[in-house]
């Protein structure tokens, strides 16, 4: 298990999809935003473990149709929520409040982003069974275990960007006005790339 986590570690280093989202939420929605991002992520990759577990990520594996369906499912709605915040005017609306309702969508939109991402079933079928020990615990046991761990591993790595960047992104945007321009075109942009780049993801 200490291997698994310095693994895990290792990864989380290595900036991804989760970590651009939790920063580019975190920007514009402020910590609470990030944070939800975060934990949006990690039940995305809670659902993961648990298709794995069951069988299910081997499909995806398996099966072109089914990962293209899953690949395009996923940056449609990426392309949709970017050409949204693209498109959005900013709001003469109270920045707290602002803040507040973006937020509570958030977390679902994690969710949604982190599981329609076929590629990290095929992470979690892959990665999980090669820590799993044939003399320890039954394997689908092991497998829940170790999936719980990357996800709890996950959310508090996240939480913390999330604090991280909020508190620099409070001090170097605070006295501009930048955020409130500017924000909703580079979320968006940031969104259609996540999209172009699960549009070009194969299956190995």
């Amino acid at each position: 298990m200490v291997t698994y986590v310095l693994v895990v570690l290792v990864l989380f280093l290595v900036p991804g999809p989760a970590v651009v989202l939790t920063v580019t939420q975190s920007l514009r929605g402020g910590k609470k935003a990030g944070i939800l991002t975060g934990l949006g992520i990690a039940v995305g990759d809670l659902i993961h473990t648990i298709a794995s577990v069951l069988g299910l990520s081997a499909i995806l594996m398996s099966s072109a149709f089914a990962f293209e369906l899953v690949k395009y499912i996923g940056a449609t709605y990426l392309f949709v929520l970017g050409i949204r915040a693209f498109m959005q005017k900013p709001k003469k609306e109270n920045q707290l409040d602002l803040k507040k309702n973006y937020s509570a969508i958030s977390f679902r939109q994690a969710v949604l982003i982190e599981t329609l991402n076929p590629k990290t079933a095929l992470f979690f079928l892959a990665f999980l069974p090669q820590f799993v020990q044939s003399d320890g615990y039954p394997v689908v046991v092991q497998l829940i275990i170790l999936g719980f761990t990357f996800v709890v591993m996950s959310a508090m790595y996240t939480t913390l960007l999330a604090i991280l960047v909020s508190a620099i992104g409070t001090k170097l945007f605070q006295k501009q006005r930048f955020i409130s321009r500017w924000q909703d075109k580079i979320v968006g942009l940031v969104y259609i790339g996540l999209g172009l780049k699960l549009v070009f993801e194969t299956q190995k």
